[in-house]
């Protein structure tokens, strides 16, 4: 099972787990066949980086004869979820709703996808308020 604070992934770690996402379950030299047409990236390169990515909880694997097969120990959400706070914590001070403000007035919103937002608004968990104790005078 994975971590529930898993690390962020790298850029090579993310590619490797799209790979997994995509395909559900690989094998290492499955994933090397992948991304070798892409970038000069040896086979023993790649299963070190799958090795380190199950041991920061991103994959697990199950053995078939000699045969180790990874599948992905959290979802995709998960890490593009991830990714979403730090840069919004990081470019947009922690505010969502500047976050938001910014994409509108770069790229503007279809009508679609204004209903599309409006519906995940409305459909969202709240989140807690932090509880603010009394000052002391």
């Amino acid at each position: 099972m994975a971590k529930k604070d898993a690390p962020p992934l790298t850029d090579a770690q993310r590619e490797i787990m799209e790979i997994v996402w995509a395909e559900r379950e690989v094998t290492v030299s499955q994933v090397w066949t992948t991304l070798s047409p892409k970038r000069d990236v040896a086979r023993n390169t790649v299963q070190t980086l799958i090795v380190r990515l199950e041991e920061k909880g991103w994959l697990t694997h199950r053995e078939e004869g000699r045969l180790f097969l990874y599948s992905a120990a959290r979802p995709r959400t998960t890490s593009l979820g991830a990714s979403v706070a730090r840069m919004i914590d990081h470019l947009f001070a922690g505010s969502p709703e500047n976050m938001l403000m910014a994409m509108m007035e770069y790229r503007g919103l279809s009508d679609d996808e204004k209903e599309r937002i409006r519906a995940l608004i409305d459909n969202a968990t709240p989140k807690p308020t932090p509880k603010r104790g009394r000052k002391a005078l």
